[in-house]
């Protein structure tokens, strides 16, 4: 049979159509992009870089012309990365230009076109002068370091920054980290290179920062920094033609040394009167629940999310959230809190955030306390009070619902009726599959016997880190024993060196499960605090010896889940 075209538009023909006159009308989607600088505020004799981000192609190349009116383009890159997540597609470009500014002042950074798409504007602050010292014999290459603030707060952080200048090619370099007695030393992100002038000379100029957090008050002196690098001399060295071929690397050796900084620690003023001593540049604290509080369930969970987030602190530094005790009628059963650090640039984050279920047993409104935090703002000098205010929650009785077995009902097609089929008698096949068990038992019997002859146990072997770690756990065992909280926190601290390589209790704490991580932390506070109080160790090694445990019962469970793995 052959079709017949009537010339009539059908209904898929309709869809396509619209569909198609939607894909032509409908706007295209703009290109997302950002504008950042991998350093701000910078100096009049200092190259930055100024930095496009956008998450999908834009609509054409950029046209960066307008930024030459106050800022000279010495460079320019293109990047760009693609990430599949969850089943979905991300993409991201970036175009980096090497820039230096034409004048000192706060400086816009024009909307730039993508074609039709377009970069918002932004800000920088150029300052006249770098502030770097005056170069003294034409140095080839020297460190320079600041620390901010020189006179912290006790546990607060003081941003460390070495800048290394140089003028001549360097072959290799060792450079030594910064050390201080007590303190919790943090590298900051990647290292900055950019180009300045110092005294009319062109330097390169690599910026490395840390995050330093002292333990200890009084008067602390950060060593010097020590380079030892191999520098390449150019063709000012006096060598010329085949020379220049044999000699090439030909390099000399050089040390050079950056000054020593001394922090005055302060410790913490009298006025705070906070459980805890936490110093921090700023702090948020707040809650949020997964249904709504005013009409719970009995009998049914219902999750409250506390978060903390501080800047300037570590997380070991940030206090338990949930104290309040459970009832009866409002149980509560809080999961382990998740820990979490991030290095930026100015410095660190630390954020701590606790999961509770509660669940009521009775109908009833239940009042949850107010959670407080006093914190110190080390910026404003002031006692500052994070507070999530008292909430109340009403629990309703569940529903009764009546339970009835419903009749099966089997679905007749109106228009055809299919004959029900016959069901034969199931045969007794008990004796048939009593009969392959013993079987199976005695054939598995057999094999044992046969191969247990070829079973060797064993052999564990005790490597002498291990026996380094059982004698630290036994000299903690001791101090706990004796209540002695200084020998105890010694014991902690080679311990958590070996195995997390920490310098003091609050990151070793980190590492730990809830139990032991609140015991440390008790432990800190009466070596540092200033209440004098009398410490007990045995609630410490308790809680030690059962973190071992889990640690060792979940080592286990991970290599036998990875078994299979080494058969194939």
């Amino acid at each position: 049979m052959h079709s017949i075209n009537t010339g009539k538009p059908t209904l898929f023909h309709t869809c396509l159509f619209f569909l198609l006159l939607m894909l032509v009308s409908a706007p295209l989607l703009a290109a997302d992009i950002n504008v950042s600088f991998d350093r701000n505020p910078v100096s009049l004799d200092e190259s930055f870089q100024i930095i496009f981000t956008a998450n999908e192609s834009p609509d054409d190349d950029p046209d960066f012309s307008p930024l030459e009116q106050d800022f000279s383009i010495l460079g320019q890159s293109k990047s760009s990365s693609s990430s599949w997540v969850n089943g979905k597609s991300s993409k991201t470009i970036q175009w980096t230009l090497n820039v230096m500014a034409k004048h000192a002042g706060s400086l816009v950074i024009p909307p730039v076109a993508f074609g039709k798409d377009i970069s918002p504007s932004s800000t920088i602050l150029v300052a006249q002068n770098s502030g770097h010292k005056a170069v003294e014999n034409d140095e080839d290459l020297y460190i320079e370091v600041e620390a901010m603030p020189e006179d912290p707060y006790i546990q607060s952080q003081v941003i460390y920054t070495l800048r290394l200048f140089t003028k001549v090619d360097i072959a290799q370099a060792r450079l030594n980290e910064p050390e201080l007695a007590d303190a919790v030393i943090e590298r900051l992100g990647e290292d900055k290179n950019y180009n300045t002038q110092v005294n009319g000379v062109n330097y390169s100029v690599t910026e490395r920062k840390y995050a330093i957090f002292p333990q200890k008050s009084g008067k602390l002196t950060i060593k010097p920094l020590v380079l030892t690098a191999e520098v390449v001399p150019g063709n000012s060295s006096g060598y010329g033609g085949f020379s220049d071929f044999f000699n090439s690397q030909i390099s000399k050796t050089k040390h050079v040394e950056s000054k020593p900084i001394t922090l005055d620690i302060k410790p913490a003023p009298a006025s705070f009167t906070g459980p805890h001593w936490l110093p921090a540049q700023q702090l948020i604290l707040k809650q949020e629940w997964s249904g709504d509080i005013q009409h719970m369930k009995v009998g049914e969970p219902l999750t409250r999310t506390l978060t903390v987030l501080a800047k300037g602190t570590t997380v070991g530094q940030l206090p338990e959230l949930n104290t309040s005790k459970t009832t009866d009628q409002l149980k509560a059963y809080p999961d382990q809190p998740v820990l979490q650090e991030q290095k930026k640039a100015d410095g660190l984050l630390a954020f701590r955030e606790e999961k509770i279920a509660l669940i009521p047993s009775a109908a009833g409104t239940y009042t949850l306390p107010a959670i407080e935090i006093p914190w110190f703002n080390t910026q404003s000098k002031k006692i500052e009070i994070a507070r999530i205010p008292e909430t109340a929650i009403t629990a309703l009785a569940a529903e009764a619902q009546a339970v009835t077995t419903a009749p099966t009902v089997t679905a007749v097609s109106p228009q055809k009726t299919e004959p029900t089929p016959t069901v034969q008698p199931q045969q007794d096949n008990r004796w048939l599959w009593v009969s392959i068990f013993l079987a199976s038992g005695w054939l598995i019997t057999l094999i044992f016997f046969l191969t247990k002859r070829a079973i060797k146990k064993p052999i564990i072997e005790v490597s002498d880190a291990d026996i380094k770690l059982k004698e630290d756990i036994q000299i903690l065992k001791k101090a706990c024993t004796e209540n002695n909280a200084v020998a105890a926190k010694d014991a902690l601290l080679k311990w958590g060196r070996k195995k997390y390589k920490i310098a003091n209790l609050g990151a070793l704490a980190v590492f730990c499960e809830a139990r032991l991580r609140d015991e440390i932390l008790h432990l800190n506070e009466i070596l540092y605090g200033r209440k004098a109080e009398q410490w007990q160790g045995k609630k410490l090694f308790q809680a030690f010896t059962e973190n071992n445990a889990r640690e060792k019962i979940a080592s286990s469970k991970e290599d036998s889940s990875l078994e299979p793995l080494y058969r194939l």
